[in-house]
């Protein structure tokens, strides 16, 4: 029996450190806090997502050279999408279902969002989208970092009519950014009395390259008489080609300014700017601003990516708010739980990089400030003109007729991205 006894201890000893050690691993694995990072590092939006990328990279080694998070370290994990909209919601559930993520980083287009927003609330993981665009949707799944209409195209519209502006060619890449900024923008200059005779609205497939025909159509468009200038919703690559042949055709900023939501210091850095000076761009945020706390930052990062030549840009900036209310919000939540971050972060304040604060605001969108900046021979903007302070971000237009009514609000009693204010109902799914 003692013999007996003592074999059946050591077979249930045996198992029981087989048990253990196959829960090493997991261990192992829970030992570090994941963040994914969904950026395009190849195909058209290339030139403008891998600095993002990068800059992703850059913050969590700061954040684990600060001790990392909850007592553990942060991990990142890399995918890339390709520039391929579909395959954007394949890396996202993957980085959910197979990396366990606690957060994502990512997207540059709004069409890859929205390929990957119903992966997110399918799965409830939480995405920080750090680039301007269109409005029209508030996802309880989603922070929007990046600039809605009202902090971007509205005021470069208004900054355009008070330089005595009267037409206008709403020029972008043919998806779902361009087409619903351009309603918009169309909507609001009809409201200030702007003919539809005046208003030019061409559209071009990403990568596009062969820009002669539409810049000599600019052009004839602009010798009417009136002082005309180009709102460029155009995205990607197709950026490089298209102000070159404005430059070609001499296309001046005196004759016919262009304003840039997608054109910043990471694209200027590929091609000759002197044709281009006093063009324009409206940003939350220029490489140039003069503040201690974009010192630091061009500084961490010219540390970190070992080049003292790379430039900084607004999405960058957008991801290190980002970044920071999530970490913010983990620490207050003591958790990184989509669901309890998510309620953490609502109120939650961090410095922007132009001397304010960027809060989190209940739509899941931030305050920021606005301003305009003027294209310079070294490839830098000079700030022109600035809001007084911050601009909090409208997910829903009130140029639209079917949005005016509606507002997002991820807090109790309402809970919900689309609710309509004046038959008191939510027009979507509320939050549980």
């Amino acid at each position: 029996m003692r013999k007996r006894d003592f074999i059946k201890r050591l077979v249930l000893g045996a198992g029981l450190a087989l048990g253990l050690s196959s829960l090493v691993p997991a261990q192992a694995a829970d030992d570090t806090i994941k963040v994914g990072v969904l950026h395009s590092l190849s195909g058209t939006m290339a030139i403008s997502e891998t600095t993002l990328k990068d800059t992703v990279l850059m913050l969590v080694d700061e954040q684990n050279k600060k001790g990392g998070l909850l007592g553990k370290q942060l991990e990142a994990v890399v995918v890339d999408p390709a520039s391929n909209w579909p395959l954007f919601a394949e890396k996202a559930r993957e980085l959910l279902e197979k990396d366990k993520v606690a957060v994502v980083f990512g997207c540059w287009t709004s069409v890859s969002r929205k390929s990957v927003l119903p992966v997110f609330e399918e799965l409830n993981g939480l995405l920080f989208y750090p680039v301007q665009y269109e409005g029209e949707e508030s996802s309880k799944n989603v922070f929007y970092t990046g600039a809605a209409p009202n902090q971007q195209a509205i005021p470069a519209v208004d900054y355009l009519m008070s330089q005595g502006v009267k037409r206008w060619v709403l020029a972008g890449t043919d998806y779902v950014y361009p087409r619903t900024t351009n309603k918009i923008l169309e909507a609001y200059l009809k409201q200030k009395g702007v003919a539809a005779k005046d208003i030019m609205i061409n559209y071009t497939p990403f990568g596009h390259s062969d820009w002669q025909s539409i810049v000599s159509e600019i052009k004839k468009f602009g010798s009417a008489g009136k002082k005309t200038a180009v709102v460029s919703t155009i995205n990607g690559d197709a950026n490089v080609p298209f102000y070159k042949e404005l430059g070609n055709q001499g296309v001046s900023a005196e004759k016919i300014p262009v304003v840039a939501f997608s054109v910043g210091e990471e694209e200027l850095s590929g091609i000759d700017t002197k044709p281009l000076v006093g063009h324009l761009a409206a940003w939350n945020y220029f490489m140039s601003v003069d503040t201690p706390e974009n010192a630091a930052f061009i500084k961490q990062w010219h540390e970190f990516i070992k080049d003292p030549k790379r430039v900084t840009n607004d999405p960058m900036e957008a991801h290190m708010i980002g970044f920071d209310l999530w970490v913010k919000a983990v620490e207050k939540a003591g958790s990184t739980d989509p669901d309890k971050v998510a309620a953490a972060i609502i109120g939650l304040e961090t410095p922007n990089l132009t001397g304010g604060i960027a809060k989190m605001l209940p739509n899941h969108h931030i305050t920021k400030p606005v301003l305009i900046g003027e294209i310079q021979d070294d490839g830098q903007f000079a700030v022109v003109w600035q809001t007084k302070g911050t601009v909090p971000g409208d997910a829903w237009s009130n140029y639209l007729p079917g949005s005016k009514d509606l507002e997002a609000d991820w807090t109790a009693p309402i809970n919900c991205g689309n609710y309509n204010t004046k038959t008191k109902t939510c027009l979507g799914t509320k939050a549980k």
